[in-house]
């Protein structure tokens, strides 16, 4: 209903102060289109999953939202200590688990610095990147609802 007061997303649980909103919607076939913040991604699937192929699959945005998380901390670990972020890079590939259900069953992400940097340097910019946002999530994963509006 357009104009309408939006409703939480659970109401079992107290919403914390600092709430995050995007919203999914269908565009054609197996695309949707996701609205960041006034930004707009796009996803599909494969033409031989049954999509179009004109976006990323939600899996490798996953991985994708993984991989920048990595190269933001480290981006910004090189930055604090005046060090160049040119050549930064994360390489990140994943498998799909082969049984049910469907999930990612492995992630790799190999952070590329730039190059110049001590051995302690190195050591430290792989700690800080390690402790990304996305990573800290994966490892202790937050309570999830999916539910149907009313």
């Amino acid at each position: 209903m357009t104009g309408s007061t939006p409703q939480p997303l659970s109401t079992n649980h107290p919403r914390p102060l600092d709430v995050h909103r995007l919203e999914v919607i269908h565009v054609d076939g197996d695309a949707y289109t996701v609205d960041v913040r006034g930004h707009r991604l796009h996803v599909d699937q494969p033409a031989e999953a049954g999509g179009t192929d004109t976006a990323p699959t939600p899996t490798e945005l996953f991985a994708a939202s993984l991989a920048t998380c990595v190269a933001f901390y480290a981006g910004r670990y090189l930055h604090r200590h005046g060090l160049p972020r040119a050549g930064l890079r994360v390489r990140t590939e994943f498998t799909m688990a082969t049984d049910r259900p469907a999930r990612v069953a492995s992630l790799r992400l190999v952070v590329v610095p730039p190059p110049a940097l001590s051995e302690q340097q190195r050591a430290a910019l792989l700690a800080v990147a390690s402790h990304c946002t996305v990573h800290n999530t994966l490892h202790q994963p937050p309570e999830t609802d999916i539910e149907l509006e009313p």
